[in-house]
């Protein structure tokens, strides 16, 4: 691995590493979540995985 590495080198190995431990990648979402009236601010960065967590969807 080069000492030179750029950003988006990082963030490939990032995932690269992740997923080979059997994690799954998932689609980035916007901090500020559209269209769900019950969320008034961004925290924890878990917002876009609420309806997984309420079971409206499956993971």
């Amino acid at each position: 691995m080069s000492s030179n590495m750029t950003s988006n080198q990082i963030r490939q190995t990032f995932f690269d590493f992740f997923k080979g431990k059997g994690h799954k990648i998932v689609p980035s979402a916007p901090i500020v979540v559209k269209n769900d009236p019950t969320l008034m601010f961004t925290n924890a960065g878990m917002n876009q995985f609420k309806d997984y967590f309420l079971g409206n969807k499956d993971a």
